[in-house]
């Protein structure tokens, strides 16, 4: 069974960070993934979208419908994936839930203080203004995790955290749970 080390964050909250630390030091092989690489790899036709050439809103349910897919087809291949991501929308989870029912979900929290999030916002420069705090708003409310981690904690106990986690085999997430239900 593949799995998955799912960090679910605000924009800016250090999700990227703790993924390659994770990557670093966990013993089995894992894709770090996420909507960054992408967008950074030049796979969306992102000036053309800035531009107006292209309606984001209209296209932006197909393009996360594929790259959920994607995920699950990744882990179904045999791959473990550490995905960094952002459920902004409320029919991502159901969605992620029913695709990722076959494979181990480690689902974390990573929290930051909207201060903090603010800061990294403004100093990124890549980010639309306002989607950390739009973030940290909304993205917690009503979500189950397995484990949940402060930023300001530092990557290096947050990354024992979590695969100390990990490890135990333990999962009391809406993953685990939607798995349970099925």
């Amino acid at each position: 069974m593949s799995h998955i080390i799912f960090l679910h964050g605000a924009s800016s909250s250090g999700k990227s960070t703790l993924a390659r630390a994770l990557q670093a030091q966990i013993e089995l092989p894992f894709w770090h993934i996420s909507i960054d690489h992408l967008r950074d790899a030049g796979v969306l036709p992102s000036e053309r979208f800035r531009r107006g050439d292209f309606d984001w809103p209209a296209l932006r349910p197909a393009f996360f419908e594929g790259f959920h897919r994607s995920l699950a087809a990744y882990a179904g291949a045999g791959n473990n994936l550490i995905l960094e991501h952002i459920l902004d929308d409320e029919k991502w989870l159901p969605g992620l839930q029913s695709l990722f029912s076959p494979f181990d979900v480690y689902f974390i929290g990573v929290h930051c203080p909207l201060p903090v999030l603010i800061e990294r916002e403004a100093g990124r420069g890549d980010r639309p203004q306002g989607s950390a705090r739009r973030d940290f708003e909304t993205i917690h409310a009503g979500k189950t995790y397995d484990l949940e981690v402060q930023s300001l904690d530092g990557v290096s106990l947050n990354t024992e955290r979590i695969l100390n986690g990990w490890r135990t085999g333990r999962r009391d997430s809406d993953f685990s749970r939607s798995a349970g239900a099925a």
